[in-house]
């Protein structure tokens, strides 16, 4: 089923470990943090036996952080297509958006409103109704469709008038992969109202490229440990944004952007192993002019397209399986609309219980809410213990989901 094409590709891809105590395994969760390539590890370790100084002294491994520290903006607005200056670093993506949420509540006030979805993890939404209760704003909720767990355009519609402030959706959902139109809500909103609109794109980054400025939206967040990378959160914020926000930060703090919205002393270890990881992603596109243009051919020509044959392989198989409950899209000519990160149930069983069967053997997924809790609410799943997350994504194989199907059926 996978193509002869990408199987001369898959040479590009890491060499991961595949087993544990001798025993094979399946890394299926990607979502809940990627493997690393052996390159990230060594660049974090590299920093720390070479430099690990901190920023604008006059010696020399002073100097190699502060050229580190521009360097990670450069990588991550090459993968973004932004501009350095409109990339903020912090701790992780939900640190970010609770932090810019503060700035943003000040320009709030009684009246005016607030959109969120169903269909968002919660570092998404809390942030918002957060920076709403304190300017005394109200909120609107984006409801969802019981059928294919996408968006419910009529319900997002109906969300925006005039009062709208901000608006917060999804680019990918965490936790059953729709992906929804998102320059086309932009749009939306855009002839409707002049809201801040707000992206979550954590779950995304991993499986397709993020284009910030085609998007349109004026802050868009990810998360480098969920791009085979170190745990750090990267916020892209529109630069005319950020200029006419008033950031929290301590005095001696920069007022220059981005650093202004970037607290404290960041992680620059963690900086090292981001720019491994964003060149790894680059080289899998072969040669190209500029980092910038490697990383659209990588998830173009070869990631979205791998991992749309590793989805279309699960969904067929689990279509002769009616014990196992997929929540989410299931139309093989709908996966351009999702992403291979699938929510389901196996019979009766407690999500727990299929977990720690699958793990058991060597099949590593996750069970729960994920913090995708409003639509788990939404779903009638919470209070059952949410469902089971299996996720593909470029270093798996075919004969990875194979095995998946092949214990899932086992479970009947």
């Amino acid at each position: 089923m996978i193509s002869p094409d990408m199987n001369q590709v898959r040479g590009r891809f890491p060499a991961l470990a595949r087993e544990i105590d001798g025993r094979p395994v399946a890394f299926l969760d990607a979502p809940g943090g990627s493997q690393v390539p052996d390159v990230v590890i060594e660049a974090m370790a590299g920093y720390l036996r070479r430099s690990n100084a901190n920023v604008h002294g006059a010696f020399e491994t002073s100097r190699e952080t502060d050229a580190l520290i521009d360097e990670a903006h450069r990588a991550a607005a090459d993968l973004l297509n932004a501009d350095p200056d409109e990339v903020v670093f912090g701790p992780n993506a939900t640190t970010l958006l609770l932090s810019i949420s503060r700035s943003i509540a000040r320009t709030l006030g009684p009246g005016d409103e607030v959109v969120v979805t169903r269909l968002d993890h919660d570092a998404n939404v809390r942030p918002w109704l957060l920076a709403a209760r304190d300017a005394g704003a109200s909120v609107r909720w984006v409801d969802i469709r019981d059928d294919d767990v996408t968006l419910d355009g009529s319900s997002f519609e109906a969300s925006l008038n005039e009062r709208t402030k901000v608006v917060a959706f999804t680019l990918a959902s965490n936790a059953v992969g729709t992906i929804p139109p998102a320059t086309e809500l932009v749009r939306i909103v855009r002839e409707r109202t002049d809201a801040i609109i707000a992206c979550d794109g954590v779950h995304l980054a991993q499986h397709r490229r993020i284009d910030a400025r085609g998007i349109g939206a004026d802050i868009v967040v990810c998360s480098p440990y969920k791009i085979f990378g170190p745990h750090l959160g990267i916020l892209y914020g529109r630069r005319d944004l950020l200029e006419e926000l008033d950031p929290y930060k301590v005095r001696p703090a920069s007022d220059a952007l981005p650093h202004a919205f970037e607290t404290g002393t960041q992680n620059h270890e963690a900086f090292a192993g981001w720019v491994a990881a964003v060149d790894y992603l680059a080289r899998l596109g072969g040669s190209r002019p500029n980092r910038r243009e490697a990383l659209a051919a990588s998830f173009t020509d070869l990631i979205e397209p791998w991992e749309r044959e590793l989805a279309a392989r699960f969904l067929e198989g689990i279509t002769s399986m009616p014990h196992v409950r997929l929540y989410g899209i299931a139309d093989l000519g709908r996966l351009h609309e999702r992403t291979p990160t699938f929510a389901v149930r196996v019979g009766d069983r407690h999500p727990f219980e299929t977990a720690k069967l699958l793990a058991d053997r060597g099949i590593f997924v996750w069970d729960g809410h994920y913090y995708a809790l409003e639509l788990m609410e939404r779903l009638g799943l919470q209070e059952t213990g949410g469902a089971v997350r299996i996720g593909f994504c470029h270093y798996n194989t075919p004969d990875e989901v194979d095995r998946t199907l092949e214990e899932l059926a086992g479970l009947g």
